[in-house]
């Protein structure tokens, strides 16, 4: 018998059906939380970077359209998750600060494509950089087979919360 009790050395807990928890995933819910928290945190720093009335939530959108280039507003809303009607008010406000501009599809005459304006991806471009070289900073004692790896496995997860 292992001090914590189990006699495979797991510690476990009770959630809220009552069904035991490993430690792993409880540590997993733990690590998840401070880095969600710090990440929201982080998200409006460099929101206020990019243009000082630009609210938190629409960064990742800029971040979108940088790395993916023109894109409806219906998959930005399926991307991010949000409805049409936020989508429209967040896109309104990114337009009315002049980094994103939208154009007809050319596929789809009723659509539009939104895209970053030359003075948005300037901004995004300096906020991420600096974000970049921040994590640089960071990590430096780390190896960078190491900082792969947790960028893969940090896909990984995304890909399987996607589901």
């Amino acid at each position: 018998m292992h001090e914590d009790g189990n006699a495979d050395g797991r510690r476990a807990a009770s959630d809220a059906s009552g069904s035991a928890v490993d430690r792993e995933y409880l540590s997993l819910e733990r690590e998840l939380t401070v880095l969600l928290r710090r990440a929201r945190a982080s998200q409006g720093e460099m929101a206020r970077e990019v243009h000082p009335d630009l609210e938190s939530s629409a960064y990742g959108l800029l971040v979108r359209l940088e790395e993916c280039g023109r894109q409806r507003a219906t998959e930005l809303a399926a991307y991010i998750g949000v409805g049409k009607a936020t989508m429209s008010r967040q896109l309104r406000a990114l337009e009315d600060l002049g980094l994103v501009a939208r154009e007809p599809d050319p596929a789809d005459g009723r659509a539009w494509l939104v895209h970053l304006t030359d003075e948005g991806r300037s901004r995004v471009s300096k906020v991420r950089e600096a974000r970049r070289a921040r994590y640089a900073g960071r990590l430096a004692d780390w190896d960078r087979g190491e900082v792969a790896e947790l960028a893969r496995l940090l896909h990984q997860l995304n890909l399987g919360m996607e589901k």
